[in-house]
């Protein structure tokens, strides 16, 4: 299929904002849309260009009538994809301020799976444009997704993400 798939968790708010922002922005015929809470891992193989959408912090941090688990139910079905072939893109959301040392930690985690299961991981972005101290997402002076801090900086993100879109196109997507 030469669609791309985006895939994101929690289903809802500012992770699954952005992913419709994505959406949007490549268009109903370049790619699909998939809430992974509600998503069989057999859907994965159906595309060789994936983004994956993940939140290090969630309102499950502090409310509890949220259940935002939906990446951490979904990770142990990473293993059975067939990674042939594919390439992936991964974008996160966290707090650069409140969570300075942790910012969009979830982005890292996600990205030393897949470069387990030797998964071919693009769209790498530098920090120039963020305050942060600390990210398991950081490495080699590079961010491994694109960041994005709603909390903060929500008038920025969408410029981010047409720019980051652009630059995924020019790595094959």
């Amino acid at each position: 299929m030469n669609k791309i798939g985006i895939f994101y968790g929690p289903k809802k708010g500012s992770v699954s904002k952005i992913a419709q922002i994505m959406h949007n922005e490549l268009g109903e015929s370049r790619a699909d849309l998939h809430a992974i809470k509600d998503c069989p891992v057999q859907t994965l193989n159906n595309y060789d260009k994936l983004i994956f959408g993940i939140s290090t912090l969630g309102r499950t941090t502090w409310d509890s009538e949220h259940d935002d688990d939906d990446w951490d139910v979904f990770f142990p079905n990473l293993d059975k994809v067939n990674w042939t072939g594919k390439k992936v893109a991964i974008y996160g959301l966290g707090d650069q301020i409140n969570y300075s040392d942790h910012f969009v930690d979830a982005i890292g985690w996600l990205f030393e799976k897949l470069i387990t299961l030797k998964v071919e991981v693009v769209g790498f972005v530098s920090p120039d444009e963020f305050d942060f101290n600390d990210s398991e997402a950081f490495i080699d002076g590079n961010f491994v997704g694109l960041p994005l801090d709603e909390d903060n900086e929500p008038e920025k993100s969408e410029q981010r993400v047409k720019k980051w879109l652009v630059e995924l196109e020019k790595e094959g997507f």
